[in-house]
């Protein structure tokens, strides 16, 4: 290959990239616990959305459940949009499993 053409390949990658970096900002994921007691919806920019805690979920009495589904969504949550971003990029790189570093998020 020579380096017209490897400069080109390298701009167009660029390009998808900020294309896929672009939709990944529009990625929402939803993570749940307590059969959906306690639901937390963030970004595919980790930015939480949404909080949504069902009346059954709140024991005055044992704040601690209510703090470990709040924990268990918001993990199950960062764990679906982590998945829904290397998806994303996957489809840029060509399956390639780049660090999540060079997407701008660690």
């Amino acid at each position: 290959m020579n380096p017209m053409e490897i400069m080109k390949n390298a701009q167009q990658l660029q390009s998808r990239m900020n294309e896929a970096q672009g939709r990944v900002k529009q990625l929402t994921a939803i993570g749940s616990a307590g059969g959906d007691m306690v639901r937390v919806a963030i970004t595919g920019e980790f930015i939480v959305t949404n909080v949504e805690i069902s009346p059954e979920a709140v024991d005055p009495d044992d704040l601690k459940m209510l703090e470990d589904l709040v924990l268990a969504a918001f993990s199950d949550a960062v764990y679906k949009v982590k998945e829904k971003v290397q998806q994303e990029m996957s489809s840029v790189t060509g399956g390639l499993n780049l660090p999540p570093e060079l997407f701008g998020k660690g």
